[in-house]
């Protein structure tokens, strides 16, 4: 199996997850919410993409993925800065949505480049 769809949707579970302890736990939903959101949305854009019909479409898709992680990087930050999630929680997590967004990078680019997009 591709694994960019693979590892989204790991990260997706990581996240959900997250939420679930942070809404049981701490009590914190808004926050909370806005990462569950964007986070899940990675590799469901992934996903669509995957099987998009053009590799226009699906570099399209690739390029809503990034947006959303980094909207997660942005979410993370946040709760880790505002204490809702641990130093070491955040370490845990928060390189594996960067890492996302590394590999989403490549293969839009490695896209572009051999199907002159």
């Amino acid at each position: 199996m591709n694994a960019i769809l693979v590892k989204s949707k790991a990260f997706a579970v990581r996240v959900i997850r997250m939420y679930q302890w942070l809404t049981r736990e701490r009590q914190e939903y808004v926050l909370a919410k806005q990462c569950l959101r964007s986070g899940t949305s990675i590799g469901a854009n992934v996903r669509e993409g995957v099987n998009s019909q053009s590799k226009a479409e699906f570099v399209a898709k690739l390029q809503i993925s990034i947006k959303e992680a980094n909207e997660t990087m942005y979410w993370l930050e946040l709760l880790h800065e505002s204490g809702y999630i641990t130093k070491e929680m955040y370490d845990s997590i928060y390189p594996e949505c960067h890492e996302l967004a590394k590999m989403l990078t490549a293969i839009i680019k490695t896209t572009k480049r051999n199907h002159k997009l």
